[in-house]
């Protein structure tokens, strides 16, 4: 029976913050080693389950090998990715005779030293295996992708939904791809081409234009004679690395120079819609004005303190703002300790001064000081059954506060950082969605997959922080150039 090894190691990485992602982030979210990392994705809605049920259905000996992941946060500290790397290649080294390897990088993990780390690590597993192995594999199409990405593997397929709700196919059509090498059907070659674009996050999900017509032709690529994959990576413009942009990436059978030319065609294309895809930019104000008008609830998106992208989760910019104006009823979760201590030293039923939010830097707003009434405190852990962004199914936010003006605006306050990826935040503890006309939820698109069907209405709001839309706005000091739309007069043609 053939033998596929399974190595994930998964977090993005917002440079802009001024923390770094360490060891204990990874350990307090997943860090494991061998069959653990079957057990652990055994019902997750992730890649990794995706590989196993693959292998499985092929009569295929999947072989668990390690698997990392962190949430998004800052650079990852050196120590702490050599750590990561350490590990995995023992690990790999320990695996005995394998057939293959089926890898889930992200596409925007920075280290320190290794800005690319993505590129680091996959590039030392193909050095440790030799170039004849075959290692397919996945990618978060926010992902910045490297040449090195590229040469290390034989084959890479991105999520292609945005909210991400298709990981488990993706992994699945990986593993698929691993199962028809091994049978001697395909032999997997892939090219990439990168226009000097970076697709504005604002403009990234792949149900709403302008992303929806491009992602169809992605889907046409995907039919063409010869061609096994195409991929749409939107980048991620929180990474201040030379590698930061879109790109496309094409998989053929045998056939590399079909794999460059469909990649440049889909390459062409996505530069052809470059200003579609630069972003439109709502202030705070015109938001909150605008949701009085909407049918509610209304999903307001904060893009600027965007937790899917690292950002520290406790922004106040739209929360002063419905504080003052009185707009509501409305919801927003802000992530503060120290509010919540302040919550069970007053006691539920009680009503004191609050300092929440905006304790990370003045970036992300001013701490909002009001009167609240303490509604309830619970231990903030929360189950998601459904399949939502990045397929997590389980939460623990910590211990939690929720708290409530007499003007209709409930906060409720965390002691770890938690993704607006599932309704079970609010429904998990008596709040249910139609009591509000506005919920706030830290995210661009991912929070959609969970938010959508309960709210007709959404506005993304371009709030300041180390996540805003408007990414020109943001400190680079290692992008390459030059890159639309930060130089708008940009001229580009395939090479």
């Amino acid at each position: 029976m053939p033998r596929v090894g399974i190595l994930a190691l998964i977090q993005e990485s917002n440079t802009f913050l001024p923390g770094a992602t360490t060891l204990d982030h990874f350990r307090q979210e997943l860090l494991l080693v061998g069959e653990d990392v079957r057990q652990a994705f055994a019902t997750a809605h992730h890649e990794v389950r995706g590989f196993f049920d693959g292998l499985a259905a092929a009569g295929i000996e999947a072989v668990p090998l390690f698997a990392a992941r962190a949430l998004p946060f800052g650079t990852i500290e050196p120590e702490a990715f050599n750590h990561l790397l350490d590990v995995m290649l023992s690990e790999l080294r320990k695996a005995g005779p394998l057939d293959g390897l089926l890898v889930a990088p992200h596409g925007a993990t920075v280290s320190k030293d290794y800005p690319d780390a993505d590129g680091e690590w996959l590039t030392r597993v193909r050095q440790a295996v030799g170039p004849d192995l075959p290692i397919i594999g996945t990618l978060d199409p926010h992902g910045n992708l490297s040449p090195e990405m590229v040469a290390a593997t034989n084959a890479l397929v991105a999520y292609r939904t945005n909210p991400h709700v298709d990981q488990e196919q993706r992994g699945l059509e990986a593993a698929i791809l691993m199962v028809r090498t091994l049978k001697g059907e395909i032999r997997p070659v892939q090219a990439a081409c990168y226009p000097p674009m970076a697709i504005n996050i604002e403009r990234q999900c792949t149900s709403e234009s302008p992303c929806l017509e491009l992602c169809a032709r992605f889907d046409e690529a995907r039919h063409r004679p010869g061609v096994l994959g195409a991929s749409l990576m939107f980048g991620f413009p929180y990474a201040d690395v030379s590698e930061m942009g879109s790109s496309a990436l094409v998989i053929a059978d045998g056939q590399p120079e079909l794999a460059q030319q469909v990649a440049n065609g889909l390459g062409q294309e996505m530069w052809n819609q470059r200003h579609g895809l630069a972003g439109t930019f709502l202030t705070v104000e015109e938001a909150v004005a605008q949701a009085v008008k909407l049918p509610g609830p209304v999903c307001m998106l904060d893009m600027g303190d965007n937790v899917g992208g690292g950002s520290p989760g406790d922004g106040t910019w739209i929360a002063w703002e419905l504080y003052r104006t009185g707009v509501g009823p409305a919801f927003v979760c802000i992530d503060d300790a120290d509010a919540v201590r302040t919550a069970e030293a007053t006691g539920v039923g009680n009503t004191a001064t609050f300092t929440i939010g905006g304790r990370t830097d003045d970036l992300h707003g001013a701490p909002l000081v009001g009167t609240f009434r303490v509604e309830q405190l619970t231990d903030g852990r929360f189950k998601e059954s459904e399949v939502r962004h990045g397929g997590f199914t389980e939460f623990d936010q910590g211990r939690t506060a929720i708290l409530k003006t007499d003007r209709g605006l409930t906060i409720m306050v965390t002691t770890k950082r938690t993704l607006p990826f599932s309704l079970k935040q609010l429904t998990a503890f008596g709040l249910q969605p139609d009591q509000f006309q506005i919920i706030v939820a830290k995210g661009v698109n991912a929070p959609l997959a969970a938010y959508r069907p309960v709210c007709p209405s959404v506005l993304r709001v371009n709030t300041r922080g180390v996540t805003m839309a408007n990414m020109t706005q943001l400190p680079y000091q290692h992008r390459r150039k030059p890159v639309f739309p930060f130089e708008v007069e940009t001229t580009w043609s395939i090479p």
